[in-house]
């Protein structure tokens, strides 16, 4: 090769490859952009569908719960508070809160407990785990609507055929109509064990993720210090490592139960007697009433509700806190 090439070679390579900081800035910045154009390639749609249909329809609630909207989602006229102050003061809306009530203190310990339960033994098994883990979590991957009439139409219906009160006949008690308005308030059995049997399985996973973060280290040293295994490892060991996820659990069910509608209104549906919050709110908005105004009223009222009492419990179980 003669001396001319070879200096064109070198200076073609130059041109190629910018030398110093200079150029390894500039690669950084390009590699940055790609990023970024893939990240939002991704995530943009979900973004997008996130503000129109969560976000956006909150803050137009959030306004037409100060104007009148009698069936019409247009606000006509200014009322300020007002229709929070007729909700505030509506018999049926305050009875909806204390049907929610009684609803969160069975559901909630319920579900914690049994949840905790199920992980601790799912965790221990030794053949099969995953195939035991898929058969309890399964249920969540079924509809509420579907669950709450399989319940009512199959096992809670109130007749002979029915699978409660076949079981019950067997031991010779007669059939009971589970989802009756009288005295005792049996209705709450179909409609808690229906919410059991769908939410248990994610909140197990949940704590089998939490038992999963605990190092064997801990139970090796309560074992060489003469701990028993049972309660007394996990009175020490597991349930202090848990408290973080126990915290989670605990809030996540709280706000599930507030959010409940389906079982209530397929089982039992619009009625005096069993309404929380949800079916109440919307027997107002799109019943007979279609009362948007005061409809969306009360649900800013819910949110702050759970808002008040996520914060509330958050500071009392010190959510967030590294374990000690």
């Amino acid at each position: 090769m003669s001396s001319g090439a070879a200096t064109k070679t070198r200076k073609a390579g130059a041109a190629k490859a910018p030398a110093g900081p200079a150029g390894d800035r500039k690669s950084r910045q390009s590699a940055t952009r790609g990023n970024i154009l893939w990240f939002w390639a991704f995530v943009g749609p979900f973004v997008l569908g996130l503000l129109v249909f969560s976000y956006l329809p909150i803050l137009w609630s959030l306004v037409l719960s100060f104007f009148e909207a009698q069936n019409t989602v247009t606000p006509s006229k200014f009322v300020g508070l007002q229709n929070y102050l007729d909700m505030l003061t509506d018999r049926n809306f305050l009875s909806s809160l204390g049907t929610f009530t009684v609803f969160a203190i069975f559901i909630v310990p319920l579900t914690f407990v049994m949840s905790l339960a199920l992980a601790l033994l799912v965790n221990q098994v030794k053949v099969a785990r995953a195939f035991f883990r898929s058969v309890f979590f399964l249920p969540t991957a079924c509809s509420y609507v579907v669950a709450s009439l399989i319940w009512k139409l199959s096992i809670f219906n109130g007749v002979r055929f029915g699978l409660a009160n076949t079981v019950l006949g067997w031991f010779g008690i007669d059939q009971i109509a589970w989802l009756s308005t009288v005295d005792p308030p049996l209705y709450w059995i179909p409609i808690v064990s229906v919410r059991l049997w769908l939410q248990l399985g994610f909140y197990m996973i949940l704590f089998i993720a939490g038992l999963q973060r605990i190092s064997p280290t801990l139970y090796e040293a309560a074992y060489v210090d003469g701990a028993r295994p049972g309660w007394q490892v996990f009175r020490y060991i597991t349930w202090p490592q848990l408290r973080a996820t126990s915290v989670a659990v605990l809030l996540l069910n709280l706000i599930a139960a507030y959010q409940a509608f389906d079982e209530f209104y397929n089982l039992v549906g619009n009625v005096n007697f069993a309404r929380p919050p949800l079916v109440y709110l919307y027997s107002i908005s799109l019943g007979s009433i279609q009362d948007l105004g005061h409809g969306s009223a009360g649900a800013m009222i819910l949110a702050v509700v759970i808002m008040v009492l996520t914060l509330l419990q958050s500071k009392i179980f010190g959510f967030g806190k590294a374990n000690d």
